[in-house]
């Protein structure tokens, strides 16, 4: 099969960057399926890879958002059947989804939304994943809750990214009042459009930001952006007893004692924990992404898809990690699979 990707870990702007060579075709065995990948996008965590956590000289194939055909399945799988049309964000364990062929646990994969053709579908599980377990699990919020959430606020910084294109979509879907940070006049309107009641520019404090809107406190923030760069100001900003949540490392070591005072929570979401330490409730990811499949059928939740790079190639898979690693993307990024 065909497979796209990296010999060691390299900045972006080395010069054939990455490479398409032949691979063995995996088996499906046990819960795996093997898929045909027809859609892909990227992610930072493509980049974070590249840039430090590939092995050196070896051939590392990167990716964790597909949508696909499943080709065929182990003799311990139960949900899906060859020919099923169905997407995923992968583990990052195992190898990525820029291959013609990918082996994916059943568990953490579910039927692709029947409204969206395969590159564009591919646009959202891994965000989506992300931005429903950091609100559902990891703030706590309820999201079946709508009246009693009508009062309650929610920051989300960096808001037009794709996990937070995704956040500010499912908070209004549990009735929050949405505050979203974003600096261009492009990102401004992507986040209107997408339902933030409010916004306010990350370039500038926040918390200078949000007293000209008569805030002085929010319930809840969610960090898609620097931890390091918010940690302090996000303290300062939630109410006591608010909770926080964040998908960036922090470099830094920070004064938790912060947050004691207000008895506030902080959390990190990982969207692979649950794939990559084999959790006993894995197959809420599967159950997560149908919910979801369902919700974007219906015209619930939009695509956040924005820009679309063609037939994946070397070439242009660099191209796209040049865009996402400048910043500078809005929304996802998405090709047509190798195995399109």
């Amino acid at each position: 099969m065909k497979s796209i990707g990296i010999h060691r870990p390299a900045p972006v702007e080395t010069p054939g960057l990455f490479t398409q060579i032949e691979t063995e075709t995996p088996t499906a065995e046990g819960r795996d399926i093997l898929v045909r990948v027809k859609g892909v996008a990227v992610n930072p965590v493509d980049f974070k890879v590249r840039k430090g956590r590939a092995e050196e000289g070896k051939f590392t194939v990167l990716g964790w958002d597909a949508a696909g055909v499943v080709e065929a399945v182990g003799e311990d799988v139960t949900l899906f059947r060859p020919g099923d049309e169905v997407w995923y964000a992968g583990d990052v364990t195992r190898s990525g989804s820029n291959s013609e062929f990918q082996l994916v646990d059943e568990r953490i994969v579910a039927p692709k939304p029947k409204s969206l053709d395969f590159a564009a579908a591919a646009a959202l599980p891994l965000t989506t994943i992300t931005a429903w377990e950091a609100m559902f699990d990891r703030l706590l919020i309820d999201r079946t809750a709508t009246d009693a959430n009508a009062d309650k606020t929610i920051l989300i910084i960096g808001g037009a990214g794709g996990v937070g294109s995704i956040a500010i979509q499912l908070a209004k879907l549990a009735g929050l009042q949405v505050i979203a940070t974003a600096s261009r006049p492009e990102t401004v309107e992507w986040v209107k459009n997408l339902g933030a009641d409010r916004v306010i520019n990350h370039r500038k404090p926040l918390d200078e930001e949000l007293a000209a809107l008569n805030v002085a406190n929010v319930d809840y923030i969610f960090c898609t952006s620097e931890t390091d760069q918010y940690f302090d100001t996000m303290a300062a900003l939630i109410v006591p007893q608010g909770r926080i949540v964040t998908i960036t490392e922090a470099a830094e070591n920070h004064n938790v004692d912060l947050l004691k005072a207000k008895s506030a929570s902080f959390s990190y979401e990982f969207m692979f924990t649950r794939s990559m330490f084999t959790t006993d409730d894995m197959i809420e990811q599967h159950k997560l992404l149908a919910t979801v499949a369902q919700l974007v059928d219906d015209g619930v939740i939009k695509n956040t898809a924005n820009e679309s790079f063609g037939p994946l190639t070397p070439e242009s898979l660099q191209k796209a990690h040049i865009l996402l690693e400048s910043g500078k993307a809005i929304g996802k990024i998405t090709f047509e699979g190798l195995g399109a």
